[in-house]
């Protein structure tokens, strides 16, 4: 397949700058564009890993301060002067 395309100066200075051909860097380019995404993704953690996690946003829950029952502007402010 051909595709005739403009191609901006800055991909040429791009193409330069690493020491490869224009069609070389546009080739790449395209290539990365169109790879399996799943590929790209991270491998799934495993439930230790997940737990873990949990356990470090969970570590200083119990210094957060009690919630009213309504919260009120003053209460958010209360600790500003």
């Amino acid at each position: 397949m051909e595709v005739t395309i403009r191609i901006p100066e800055e991909l040429a200075v791009q193409a330069r700058a690493r020491g490869v051909p224009l069609v070389t860097y546009v080739e790449e380019i395209l290539a990365s564009q169109v790879t399996d995404p799943a590929a790209k993704r991270r491998p799934l953690r495993t439930q230790a890993e997940i737990r873990a996690w949990i356990d470090s946003l969970a570590q200083f829950s119990d210094k957060l301060p009690e919630l009213p029952e309504t919260i009120s502007r003053e209460w958010i402010y209360q600790d500003h002067d």
